[in-house]
């Protein structure tokens, strides 16, 4: 059977083949009478273009590199599916990249991207115990727009949430709910998004004329079982505190059992003593199926996928723009829990 060329729907459309090229590649002010005359043809013979081939002869490419190193981490999977979704309306095909550490097969990837044509690469950051850039990512010579969940030490496009806003709002919607004992839960240490909710959280309670305590923000490993260690020991040697900011969702189901366990319920009445109001900060399907379901600080994890998409596609447009350095907001969403 005769492949189905460009010169056949040219003919078939009744228009030039300079025509039909920028009909497919979307360029050049065309009618839409032509315009659906040449899809008409192109339908009516089953005729497939040849991006990669059209690119090549261009001197251009619609692929993006996209890194993701966690696929267990929920909010870059979000993110991923957003910039999927955000670069294929705009014509582009992504390129998945996961290498297993940030040395070799990190280097291995970006030369797979480099032989494969790529136009710009993506880089979802999931360690949210650095705020540096590897070093591959940091001389990686194509365009690089960078999604952290954290701050970045670097000067490179990037896309990013705002914890410390995210802390302050889940902490002054508890205020203004009459608690006035409010603990957090969860994360290391030398976790970045932890340190930057407690400035929030510490700075909020200053301005409501309330004492942070260090007593009242324990760390611990992510979790359910220690999260649930964690708050059992903490309501135990406290049982004023009326509420808790959960670090994560494993550690809000953590705090469920450790409640429970010391004889307490999960509710948002802070006149019942026995019970504690919960805040998360990202919205995970399993555990808003259980009941109460829960309040929390949305990550804006769509968002931040559809201006990560956007940012590579202007960077790719105008080579000479500034470095961009976005930070997103979450919105509060209330539920049963707090």
């Amino acid at each position: 059977m005769k492949k189905v060329s460009i010169i056949d729907v040219a003919r078939q459309a009744g228009v030039s083949v300079s025509t039909v090229s920028l009909v497919l590649r979307q360029k050049g002010k065309i009618s839409d009478a032509t315009i659906e005359k040449v899809q008409a043809a192109i339908a009516a013979l089953g005729y497939v273009h040849n991006v990669a081939a059209a690119n090549l002869r261009a001197n251009t490419s619609n692929l993006i590199g996209l890194i993701l190193r966690d696929f267990s981490d929920s909010f870059s999977i979000k993110v991923m599916a957003s910039v999927v979704q955000e670069l294929e309306k705009q014509g582009y095909m992504v390129f998945l990249g996961q290498p297993l550490d940030d040395h070799a097969h990190l280097e291995r990837c970006l030369l797979s991207f480099k032989q494969q044509g790529v136009a710009g690469v993506i880089y979802l950051a999931s360690d949210t115990r650095r705020t540096q850039l590897p070093e591959q990512i940091r001389q990686c010579p194509l365009p690089l727009v960078v999604v952290s969940q954290s701050l970045m030490e670097e000067n490179c496009n990037l896309v990013m949430r705002d914890n410390r806003q995210a802390a302050s709002l889940a902490t002054r919607y508890l205020i203004e709910r009459g608690h006035r004992s409010i603990a957090y839960i969860g994360g290391h240490e030398d976790d970045v998004i932890r340190q930057q909710r407690l400035l929030g959280f510490r700075s909020t309670l200053t301005q409501n004329g309330m004492v942070f305590r260090e007593e009242s923000t324990p760390a611990c490993s992510d979790d359910t079982y220690a999260a649930s260690i964690a708050t059992r020991h903490l309501l135990e040697k406290n049982n004023t505190i009326t509420a808790l900011l959960c670090h994560s969702p494993d550690a809000m189901i953590g705090c469920i059992t450790g409640i429970h366990q010391v004889g307490r319920t999960v509710g948002k009445d802070v006149f019942l003593t026995q019970q504690v109001a919960l805040v998360g900060f990202e919205d995970m399907l399993h555990v808003n199926l259980t009941s109460p379901s829960f309040t929390y600080v949305s990550s804006a994890s769509e968002e931040t996928g559809r201006q990560a998409a956007g940012l590579i596609i202007r960077k790719l447009k105008e080579p000479e723009l500034q470095t961009q350095r976005i930070t997103l907001s979450g919105q509060l969403i209330a539920r049963e829990s707090a």
